[in-house]
């Protein structure tokens, strides 16, 4: 499997969401690899995406949504949790990101499950803030190339046969918007 090169974010924010489907997430920590399948990821767009943090301007958090594709966007929300994302948009919009919502964990699934402090499976990484625990992802990872080698990056994977668009999870303005995608393995 090779990793996702760049040109592969440069392109519609929730097209890129719906074919992060499937692909393979990668965290290096330490000799560790914590890797899953995407099972469910969320689109935001710029301006005209009243759910997204891009919507009015550009502050220090989403700096990063507004620059290069194919790089981190980790923030920290609720004072407690912090969230995955990855740059994502064409060049006609000035901002956007797709959340990594959830994942079917592959390897280092014993270290994800010490990471949680549980030891129910279906509950480990079903949720934005469970897998970035899982995964120690945290504001470390914030603006890492994911289209490198590195402590996180995202690969190949496999092709949902069936993708489910639903109203995104948790926000309060652009709920009419289906961008929240996900398949069963």
């Amino acid at each position: 499997m090779r990793i996702l090169p760049r040109k592969f974010y440069n392109r519609n924010t929730v097209q890129v969401a719906k074919d992060l489907l499937g692909k393979t997430l990668v965290r290096k920590t330490g000799k560790q690899k914590l890797t899953g399948i995407i099972i469910e990821t969320e689109a935001y767009k710029g301006k005209n995406d009243p759910a997204s943090h891009a919507s009015k301007k550009k502050t220090n958090r989403n700096k990063v949504m507004f620059g290069q594709v194919g790089w981190s966007y980790v923030y920290f929300t609720y004072g407690m949790h912090y969230c995955f994302n990855v740059v994502a948009k064409n060049d006609k919009d000035l901002s956007g990101a797709v959340l990594i919502r959830s994942i079917q964990p592959r390897l280092g699934i014993k270290t994800m499950i010490k990471n949680r402090k549980i030891d129910v499976i279906s509950n480990l990484v079903n949720g934005p803030a469970k897998l970035t625990q899982a995964m120690r992802i945290t504001l470390e990872q914030y603006h890492v190339d994911l289209t490198k080698d590195s402590d996180l990056f995202i690969m190949d994977g496999i092709k949902p046969a069936k993708i489910l668009a639903k109203p995104r999870i948790g926000i309060t303005e652009g709920v009419d918007k289906l961008w929240n995608f996900s398949f069963k393995i």
